[in-house]
């Protein structure tokens, strides 16, 4: 008889369930549109003020960034103009039905990346703010010295640039998973995997790199070469980035263990999907302004990292973001048998 019982409540569960999914799930996917719209309406302004930097310096009525000639703050600036526009057309294709209709392998590349520079922006730029040094040049030396910052930026241009990148930041936290639980359902049911031996490097490099920046964001002075121009923000900047190397080689490698009650699939995938493309996208971007920093020697700007150390430290987070990425896509999972009533 109590099997009987739990049978029928089992079959009645299973009844309600779908329904209160797609209650959940609607809710969802409108706060995830109107999180997609936010963004890209946050973005806006930040593309109207880099424009306006780059006609200005070519015209000669804006200054050019401190350690920067006329042509190398063109490029930079137009370089992060187009990554915002690229920004705000992800957010409203996260939003609008032709963002469901276009090539996944791109569109995800780019969701991946930008979700990894927000995720690592958002909490900088809060706490940046309230430490009133600004620096959101991706450089992280809290000097001003990358592109974004100076000392002349009135404090409005300031103000909308962090509003920027705090706004495009919550909107793709929130419009992402929204859009992919849409688009590829499949990936946020069953249990992950154990990962491949590459997938395993990758997660040993990773921790390897953001143990390096967890040591200096806590006051290490090993491996600097200038300690006087590791300045609070920069610190601050290696704490968030190396917190989120250590939370993508954790959700990478959770999953090894086959024995019921692991996590769900769609914790790891969100958090090594985030954790990996800050890997990637910081260091990605970081890596070429090191390599400028070491070939062109600005007199304006000295980095804290002695360049070799950080070069390698680059080169390594690039490596082991894009590894973690290709194991999270590649991994095949476990579905959770549904549960059968008993006779």
């Amino acid at each position: 008889m109590i099997r009987g019982l739990r049978g029928r409540r089992n079959a009645a569960v299973a009844l309600r369930d779908p329904v209160a999914e797609g209650h959940r799930a609607d809710r969802c996917d409108r706060l995830g549109r109107l999180a997609a719209y936010g963004g890209s309406a946050a973005m806006a302004p930040y593309v109207v003020i880099k424009v306006s930097w780059v006609v200005g310096s070519l015209l000669g009525l804006a200054p050019v960034g401190a350690g920067f000639g006329l042509a190398e703050w063109v490029v930079l600036n137009t370089v992060t103009i187009g990554m915002a526009v690229v920004g705000i057309t992800l957010g409203l294709a996260l939003a609008r039905p032709w963002g469901m209709r276009l090539p996944g392998v791109p569109l995800l590349f780019c969701a991946w990346v930008g979700a990894g520079f927000l995720v690592s922006m958002l909490p900088y730029a809060v706490a940046d703010s309230l430490l009133s040094e600004p620096d959101t040049s991706g450089s992280g030396t809290g000097s001003g010295s990358g592109g974004d910052s100076d000392p002349r930026m009135p404090g409005w241009e300031a103000a909308l640039i962090q509003f920027g990148f705090i706004g495009m930041g919550l909107g793709l936290t929130l419009a992402l998973p929204a859009y992919l639980r849409r688009r590829w359902p499949e990936a946020f049911t069953g249990r992950a995997g154990a990962p491949s031996p590459p997938g395993r490097a990758a997660v040993a490099l990773g921790a390897a790199v953001g143990l390096v920046w967890l040591y200096w964001a806590a006051g290490g002075t090993a491996g600097l070469a200038h300690p006087d121009e590791a300045r609070t923000t920069w610190r601050l900047l290696c704490g968030i980035c190396g917190t989120w190397a250590l939370v993508a080689a954790s959700a990478v490698a959770h999953p090894r263990r086959e024995r019921p009650g692991r996590l769900p699939r769609w914790l790891p995938t969100v958090l090594g999907w985030l954790g990996s493309g800050s890997l990637f996208a910081w260091s990605g971007w970081k890596l070429p302004f090191t390599l400028y920093v070491a070939i062109a020697s600005p007199p304006d700007v000295v980095l804290p990292e002695r360049l070799g150390l950080a070069i390698t430290l680059h080169l390594c987070a690039v490596l082991a973001g894009g590894t973690m990425m290709w194991t999270l896509t590649r991994t095949p999972s476990r579905t959770t048998p549904a549960a059968t009533p008993a006779a």
